[in-house]
């Protein structure tokens, strides 16, 4: 089962959050030979404003940690309001496990 995290991200702001994984007894997680991806939507079946999120590993991948990241222009493309997302990892065997998921809130910019 994934982690939930809720999370804020500021419109027109660069966002990145670090994620360290952790498997089932707590320990860290070895991401060597992993791919991630990480993505955002406006609800769980929507067709409306679905966004990759980066992904990128620490060098040492043995450390668990993960960072997600959107630009400043992905975050100014986004309404003022609360999407939900998660992060899967892929082994290189091809299993897939999602490792965390929640809810956005997108607190609004000041407009000029």
């Amino acid at each position: 089962m994934a982690a939930v995290a809720n999370l804020s991200i500021d419109q027109g702001a660069t966002f990145t959050s670090d994620i360290t994984v952790k498997d089932i007894n707590g320990d860290v997680f070895d991401l060597t030979g992993y791919t991630a991806v990480a993505k955002l939507a406006k609800g769980y079946s929507s067709t409306r404003t679905r966004t990759a999120m980066t992904t990128a590993f620490a060098t040492d991948r043995t450390t668990g940690v993960l960072t997600i990241s959107l630009t400043a222009n992905q975050t100014t493309a986004l309404d003022a309001e609360r999407y939900v997302y998660d992060v899967e990892i892929t082994s290189s065997n091809g299993s897939v496990t999602r490792v965390l998921e929640g809810i956005i809130t997108v607190r609004p910019e000041v407009s000029v």
